[in-house]
C-alpha cells in the first residue's frame, strides 16, 4: 500500500498505513483548508466591490457582472470538470484550480478596464474556485463516507466559515490601509504557498489505498453492509450515465433546486456589503457581517450535516432554504428598523440555517445517481447551480440600477428559495437510499 501513496510526506504516509481509519478524516482536513482559502478568495469580491466602484465609477450592474461572468464560465466548465475528475482524480483537478485562482488574483492588480476585472476576478478566480470549491470537492469527497457522509461533508465545507471569520475582516482592514490591489496580491500568494503542497495528499477513492468508506476494511462483507440503505433496488442497480440521468425527472428537479438555491445564495453574498453600508452601517460592520455569516455557518453546517445522516437530506435542504427566506425578510426590514439586533438575526439565519445547504449539496446527487460515471452527471447538475449563482448577483445589480432599490430582487430571491425546497422534495433522494440513521431505526 505504501507504494501507492506517492508524493506524501513520510509522517502522513505512515499514518495512512498504520491508522487507515483516519485517512478519510485527513482528506476532510485538506478539503477544509482548501475551502477556507479558495472559496473566501471568491467571496472577497464583495469586499473588493466597493473600492473598485469608488476608483473607476463604473455602474453597479457592470461591475457585479464580473462575478456573474465567473459563474457562467464555471457553469460551462462543470461537465468537463466531472470528466476530468473521473479521469485524473482530485490532485490534478485541485492543482489546476489553485493555479487559476492565484493567477486571477495576481493579474487583477493590473486592471484598468471592466473587461480586465471580468477576465481576472471573474473568469480565472470563478473557474479556479469552482475546481477547488463546492463543485470540485463534492465530486470525490462523498466516496470516502457512507454512514457519516453528511457529517464529513459538512465538516469539510465548514472550512468556508472558519476562513471567512479569519480572512474577511482582516482583508477588509488590509484593503482600507493598502488598497484592493494589495489585497488581491496577498490572497494570491496565500493560495499558492498553502494549497499547492497540501492538495498532493488527496485521493479520489479510499480503495486506491486499500481502504473502504468510513474507514471500514475493503472486504465483501463490509461492502454488503453498506448496501442496506438502498430502498429502490432497481434504480440503484442502473449503471447511471449522463444520458440516462437526463431522461429522469429526478435529475431535472435537482437541477431546478440547485439553480434557485444558488441564485438566492450568491445574490445576497455579492450585494450584502454594499446594501448594509447604504442602510447606515459602517464598512467594518458590513465586513464583519459577511465574515460572521460564515462563522455562524460552521456550527450550523456541522449540526445540519449530522442531522441529515439521521432524518434525511430533504428536510435539511428545506431548513437551509427557510434560512435564506428569513434572511431576505430581515434585509427588507432593515431600512425601517436599522438595528444591530436585526443585523445579528440576519447573520444567524443566513449562516446557521442557509449555509446548511452545503452539508447535503454533494450527498443528494451522489445518493440518487451513484455510479462509476457520476462525474459528468454531477458536473452537469452544477452547470445549473452555477448558472443560478451567475444570474443572481447580476439580476440584483440590474434591478437596483433600474429601480434604485433591491426590494423587488429580494422578493424574487425568496420565491427562488421556496421553489428550491419544493424541487428537492420532488426529487426525493430518500426514495432511492435512506440515510444511516433511518436504517438503524428500521432495524431496531
Amino acid at each position: 500500500m505504501r507504494d501507492r501513496i506517492d508524493f506524501m510526506p513520510g509522517v502522513i504516509q505512515r499514518l495512512a498505513a498504520r491508522l487507515p481509519f483516519f485517512y478519510g478524516w485527513i482528506v476532510v482536513g485538506v478539503v477544509f483548508v482548501t475551502m477556507a482559502i479558495c472559496v473566501n478568495a471568491r467571496t472577497a469580491f464583495s469586499l473588493l466591490f466597493p473600492p473598485i466602484l469608488d476608483e473607476f465609477g463604473w455602474e453597479r450592474g457592470v461591475t457585479a457582472g464580473a462575478f456573474s461572468f465567473g459563474f457562467i464560465v464555471s457553469a460551462v466548465l462543470s461537465p468537463l470538470l466531472g470528466r476530468l475528475m473521473d479521469r485524473h482524480g482530485p490532485r490534478v483537478v485541485m492543482e489546476i484550480g489553485i493555479a487559476a485562482t492565484a493567477a486571477g488574483l495576481l493579474l487583477a492588480t493590473f486592471a484598468g478596464e471592466p473587461w480586465h476585472v471580468y477576465v481576472t476576478l471573474g473568469m480565472l478566480v470563478g473557474a479556479g474556485t469552482t475546481f477547488t470549491g463546492y463543485t470540485g470537492q463534492a465530486l470525490f469527497l462523498p466516496n470516502w463516507f457512507v454512514r457519516r457522509r453528511g457529517l464529513a461533508i459538512s465538516i469539510a465545507f465548514a472550512g468556508v466559515g472558519f476562513g471567512s471569520i479569519v480572512m474577511l475582516p482582516a482583508l477588509q482592514t488590509y484593503v482600507e490601509r493598502s488598497g484592493w490591489r494589495a489585497g488581491c496580491t496577498l490572497l494570491g500568494v496565500t493560495v499558492l504557498v498553502v494549497l499547492v503542497p497540501l492538495n498532493l495528499l488527496l485521493r479520489k477513492r479510499p480503495e486506491e489505498i486499500g481502504l473502504a468508506p468510513d474507514g471500514d476494511p475493503d472486504t465483501p462483507g463490509a461492502a454488503q453492509a453498506r448496501r442496506v440503505n438502498v430502498v429502490d433496488a432497481a434504480w440503484a442497480a442502473v449503471d447511471w450515465t449522463l444520458a440516462r440521468a437526463l431522461r429522469t425527472a429526478r435529475f431535472w428537479w435537482i437541477a431546478v433546486a440547485y439553480f434557485t438555491a444558488l441564485f438566492a445564495w450568491y445574490a445576497v453574498q455579492v450585494h450584502q456589503t454594499k446594501y448594509l453600508i447604504e442602510t447606515g452601517f459602517s464598512a467594518q460592520q458590513a465586513a464583519w457581517a459577511l465574515g460572521a455569516v460564515s462563522l455562524a455557518g460552521v456550527p450550523g453546517q456541522i449540526a445540519l450535516g449530522w442531522l441529515s445522516d439521521r432524518i434525511g437530506r430533504e428536510i435539511v435542504w428545506a431548513i437551509g432554504n427557510l434560512g435564506f427566506c428569513l434572511t431576505y425578510a430581515a434585509l427588507l426590514a432593515l431600512p425601517s428598523y436599522p438595528q444591530v439586533s436585526l443585523l445579528y438575526a440576519m447573520v444567524i439565519l443566513q449562516g446557521a440555517l442557509g449555509y446548511g445547504l452545503t452539508s447535503v449539496v454533494g450527498a443528494i446527487p451522489a445518493e440518487v445517481f451513484e455510479s462509476k460515471h457520476y462525474g459528468p452527471i454531477f458536473g452537469t447538475l452544477m452547470l445549473s447551480a452555477l448558472a443560478g449563482g451567475a444570474i443572481g448577483p447580476w439580476f440584483m445589480g440590474f434591478v437596483h440600477d433600474r429601480t434604485g432599490s433591491y426590494t423587488l430582487a429580494f422578493w424574487v430571491a425568496i420565491g427562488c428559495s421556496l421553489l428550491s425546497a419544493f424541487a428537492i422534495w420532488r426529487a426525493a433522494p430518500s426514495g432511492v437510499r435512506v440515510v444511516a440513521g433511518r436504517v438503524r431505526a428500521a432495524q431496531a
